[in-house]
């Protein structure tokens, strides 16, 4: 019996999938009223959400978005496939679809270095700068590791091997032949030979030394942001296992923060769940610094996606993004059979930050 899926990255993406694919199979009018630059997402509605008012429903459908937030894209976007305007208030019928257009993001030109930390005839590793998604969203397209990638090696086949969140800086692996990119992927998803280290700073003093963490996961229905993960009940959820290892313990200077520790840790995954390490730090009272959804409030993430966070936002979470970076990945490589590792040094962000410490 072949293994069900992981609730990984990919899985995360798949109803950013299903929507393409419906998109495609629906014959959808552009209203009169936008410009030929406008993008378009479809939702479908689902049984169970049938009746819901459509500012209620389009909440669901998108993620880290604010309820203010979503009514103004109800107002602006929301139409039938027909072309028709629909009002927020519009109840929602089981298998209707809503149409959001917009209009392109204005996004700003990023004119970021991917500094290579390894490559031969088959494989690609680059060291990603924090802030850059590695793939095209709905809010980034020209700033991503695959098009900057594109622009700088024009014609080459390069796919990504894995991929690690927009925030998170350190190692990426892409795969540059189709056969280099299947192998890989076959090896990840059996875990077997592939390891992964992060580096993490959180907030508090750990009291250990050396410890693994064992807590199954499971998404969290609870919250309206439809990427965060909750621990399980024993006995339920995906079994989920980190190992964490204490490099250092320190303390602010000073200030605003004094008396405030921290601790930074080696991580080392046994599986790959989704937001494995923030969740399972969470759990042990050692949030990562930075980190606007397992930190001090998951509302900073829907400020965050709205571009609304103030100046005291930014000093509660010290970082402008989570303080977590992939340190090693260690493989079989696809053609030669031999193991290969590929190493990035801590960010210079996360780095700084630690250094301004005063030892605990």
């Amino acid at each position: 019996m072949s293994k069900p899926p992981e609730p990984n990255e990919s899985r995360e993406r798949a109803p950013e999938i299903d929507a393409v694919r419906r998109e495609r199979e629906l014959d959808v009018v552009r209203p009169p009223v936008l410009t030929g630059e406008a993008v378009r997402r479809v939702l479908r509605v689902c049984p169970e959400l049938a009746g819901m008012r459509l500012d209620r429903f389009v909440m669901t459908q998108l993620r880290s978005t604010s309820r203010s937030r979503t009514q103004q894209i109800v107002a602006l976007g929301a139409f039938t496939p027909a072309g028709t305007p629909l009002r927020k208030n519009h109840r929602v019928r089981a298998e209707e679809r809503v149409v959001l257009w917009r209009e392109a993001w204005d996004e700003p030109h990023v004119d970021a270095e991917l500094p290579v930390l390894y490559e031969d005839d088959a494989l690609l590793a680059i060291d990603k700068p924090p802030h850059i998604a590695v793939h095209p969203t709905a809010r980034h397209h020209r700033s991503t590791v695959t098009s900057l990638l594109a622009a700088a090696r024009p014609g080459q086949h390069l796919t990504l091997a894995h991929r690690i969140d927009r925030e998170t800086s350190g190692v990426l692996l892409l795969a540059k032949t189709r056969a280099a990119d299947r192998a890989v992927k076959v090896e990840f998803e059996e875990r077997n030979h592939v390891e992964k280290r992060y580096l993490a700073l959180a907030w508090g003093t750990a009291p250990f030394e050396l410890s693994t963490c064992e807590l199954p996961m499971e998404l969290d229905s609870t919250s309206s942001l439809r990427v965060k993960m909750r621990l399980a009940a024993p006995g339920a959820g995906l079994a989920a296992a980190t190992t964490f290892e204490v490099l250092g313990r320190r303390c602010a200077p000073g200030g605003a923060r004094a008396g405030q520790s921290y601790t930074l840790f080696r991580c080392t995954l046994h599986t790959g769940r989704q937001h494995q390490i923030r969740v399972h730090l969470r759990a042990l009272g050692l949030p990562i610094v930075g980190d606007k959804l397992y930190g001090p409030d998951e509302e900073l993430l829907r400020r965050a996606a709205d571009g609304t966070l103030d100046d005291t936002d930014l000093a509660r979470l010290e970082l402008d993004r989570h303080a977590l970076h992939a340190e090693l990945l260690a493989l079989t490589h696809p053609v030669t059979g031999r193991r290969l590792t590929i190493t990035s040094k801590l960010y210079p962000d996360i780095q700084a930050f630690w250094d301004r410490l005063e030892e605990a």
